[in-house]
Formats: C-alpha cells, sequence, structure tokens
C-alpha cells in the first residue's frame, strides 16, 4: 500500500456515528451528539429551487468554475457580508469543501513542505495534508484562552519549509471563534512573501457573540473554503467553494475539471436560492443553535465537565473530560454500549485535545436533555 494511504487515519466521527447505526439497527434508542449536523432540513425555498431545477433539466455538466450565478451571488455575499470584493473569476465551486482541500494541499505543498495549524484542529485537515506529503506543524492552544490560537506561536512554527497556516473559524471542534486581531495578526505573517493563509469559514453564520470576520479582510495572500452544509442545513446536498489569489485559480479549476469535471448543476441552483433569499431562515437556525449552545454548556457543567470558557460559534462544546478519564476513545465507546449516546472522541482532534470529548448541539433541544441525563446515569456508574 503506498504510504500516503498508509498514513490517513479513520475519520472517528463516523466511526462513532456507524458504532451507533449498528445499534439503532438492533433496535436500540440513541441520542446523536457526535455529528455537526443539524436536525432539520434545508429552508423551503431552497429545496424548492432544487425541484425546479430537476424539472427544468438542469442535470448537465457546467462550466468547471461553477455556473455563473452562483459564483455572481458568493461574490455578492462576500460584499455584502465582509466588505470585500471577490470577483466570480476567483471562486471555485466544489462537491463540498473536502474536495477543495484535496486540491489546494495538492497544489501548496511538495513532498516535505509544512502546513503550520493549530491544536486542537479538525480531525481530516492532518489526512488532507498528509495525502499531499505534507508535514504537520502543530500549534498547541489552551482551555484557558478559549483554544485561541496566538499568531506569535504560529510565527515561531514557522520556517524554511512552511507553505501555509490553517485557520479553522468558528472552529470544529471547540467553537472558538478567531477575534480581529488575532486574523489580522496572522494575516501579517502571510505578507511579504510569508506562506499562504487557509481560512476554513464553513461555519461563518453561526457565530454568536458579534459579527463574522474573512482573513480576506486583512489580506489578499489567502485561500478561503466555505459551503452551505452549516448555514443552511445543507450537509448532504455537498455544496461548497474555494476562493483563490487570481494566479491561483487556472490551476485549481484545471485540477478540478481533470478530477471531478463539475458539480451538480441542480445543487447549485439551489445554493443561489440559499444566498438569495434563504439568509432569514439561516438566522433562524442561529438563534434556534443559540439556545442549544447554553443548554449543553449548562449541563455539561452540572455534570463536572470543564468548559472553562464558552464556545461563541460553530455548533460544538469540546468538554474536558480529565476528571473522568484519560483514554477519551475508550470513554466514548463505553457511553455509547452502556448508555446510547454517541460522541466524538478528543482524541480524533489532535494530541492536544486527548481527554476531552466533543459534544455536538446540532441536535433538538429535547435530545440534548434527553442525552445528557444519560450522560449523568452513565458518570454515576463510571469506574
Amino acid at each position: 500500500m503506498p504510504r500516503r494511504t498508509e498514513m490517513v487515519e479513520p475519520f472517528l466521527a463516523v466511526e462513532m456515528s456507524e458504532r451507533a447505526g449498528e445499534l439503532e439497527r438492533a433496535g436500540v434508542d440513541v441520542v446523536h451528539l457526535e455529528f455537526g449536523e443539524p436536525d432539520f432540513e434545508a429552508p423551503a425555498v431552497i429545496r424548492d429551487a432544487a425541484e425546479k431545477a430537476l424539472k427544468d433539466g438542469r442535470t448537465k455538466y457546467t462550466h468547471s468554475l461553477g455556473i455563473l450565478p452562483l459564483r455572481e451571488a458568493i461574490s455578492d455575499h462576500y460584499r455584502a457580508t465582509y466588505g470585500v470584493d471577490v470577483s466570480p473569476e476567483r471562486i471555485l465551486v466544489t462537491p463540498g469543501t473536502s474536495p477543495a482541500m484535496l486540491l489546494l494541499f495538492g497544489h501548496l505543498l511538495d513532498a516535505g513542505d509544512e502546513v503550520v495549524l493549530p491544536d486542537p484542529y479538525y480531525a481530516c485537515y492532518p489526512n488532507f495534508i498528509r495525502y499531499a506529503e505534507g508535514v504537520l506543524a502543530t500549534v498547541r492552544t489552551s482551555e484557558s484562552d478559549g483554544f485561541e490560537v496566538r499568531a506569535d506561536a504560529i510565527a515561531s512554527r514557522i520556517g524554511p519549509r512552511t507553505k501555509a497556516i490553517l485557520i479553522n473559524s468558528p472552529a470544529n471542534p471547540t467553537g472558538t471563534v478567531l477575534s480581529a486581531e488575532t486574523l489580522r495578526a496572522i494575516a501579517a505573517l502571510a505578507e511579504y512573501g510569508g506562506p499562504m493563509v487557509v481560512s476554513d469559514e464553513i461555519y461563518h453564520g453561526l457565530t454568536y457573540e458579534g459579527r463574522d470576520r474573512t482573513i480576506l479582510e486583512f489580506t489578499d495572500r489567502a485561500f478561503v473554503l466555505n459551503g452551505f452544509s452549516k448555514a443552511y442545513a445543507m450537509t448532504g446536498w455537498r455544496l461548497g467553494y474555494l476562493i483563490a489569489p487570481a494566479d491561483c485559480i487556472r490551476v485549481l479549476q484545471t485540477l478540478f475539471g481533470n478530477f471531478f469535471i463539475s458539480t451538480n448543476e441542480f445543487v447549485q441552483w439551489a445554493g443561489v436560492a440559499a444566498l438569495r433569499e434563504a439568509n432569514d431562515d439561516s438566522r433562524r437556525f442561529r438563534e434556534i443553535f443559540d439556545e442549544r449552545r447554553r443548554a449543553m454548556v449548562a449541563g455539561l457543567r452540572s455534570l463536572g465537565f470543564g468548559v472553562e470558557r464558552e464556545p461563541t460559534g460553530a455548533f460544538y462544546v469540546l468538554a474536558n473530560a480529565r476528571r473522568f478519564t484519560s483514554d477519551s476513545l475508550q470513554f466514548a465507546v463505553d457511553l455509547l454500549e452502556r448508555s446510547h449516546v454517541v460522541v466524538t472522541p478528543g482524541i480524533a482532534f489532535g494530541a492536544n485535545a486527548e481527554g476531552y470529548v466533543r459534544f455536538s448541539y446540532a441536535a433538538s433541544l429535547e435530545r440534548i436533555e434527553e442525552g445528557l441525563r444519560r450522560v449523568g446515569r452513565f458518570l454515576a456508574g463510571w469506574q
């Protein structure tokens, strides 16, 4: 087996979910707190747009960058939301952000090149980097700082082989939102020939204090990953996009055209409807998640988990479980098998997250409350 495939580790959130599925097929009621997947449907205007596109025969290959109306809608969104101008010619529409990451790191990295990123991190980042034969240069973050990475810590990890700085705000798994000051300081590291910034902004629209900030407000030496899965409840639709510097977009377009040809046309028209007509729904979703966030944080604290600073974005709490365990995977497996609550072990998100457990509050308030009750009973008998 090639070395690059051997280094790709299992996605533990998926592994845990599939274990839960086996129990459910046996008739067991499982509370799902492992995935970042909204429990409600995409807004009706989005579903109607997809249905109309299908009826109108919008099922052909499209331009490899994506249909122009969607790229124009994305461009308008970044101008209205952040005050930045992004030409539609700099936007590549992809089937979710994962293909965009696969192409992007393949474009940025030669074997042995480094990517600096905070630890904890989204579980799949290392696999994308390693598959491109890159090397991780991690920066530990602290729970006492709300897991916010410091620009000076990033700077200390930059070396002659560093090609990129990878940030995620709001972040998975911590829910951390980077301040404007931190984004500005990280952007400064990219200037004058420094490493490019790769900013994963997929959880924009789910910031609960202040407004979303894009890295493009602070530098043009950046790639932005974004999409529709989280803010518009469109996870299974697989619709994302990559914003790239003008001098990089052509090579990424060439790679995408070879490997993927184009993104599903009818789904792209649904994306147009999302950006043009569903923003009130997205704001309503954020209010729902904010209520769930408060309930989850309060419930976990009452059970004895450490949540030193409340997460202010996305829909996750990375809770400190070190008073209960030093093995987050075994803890998660036992919780599932004994109490039928599925969560994601912290070890999935880096060595710095071992002893933590990620709880998603994308489930309904009723299911969150039921899950917390079961966790409480589990802890009462935990050895």
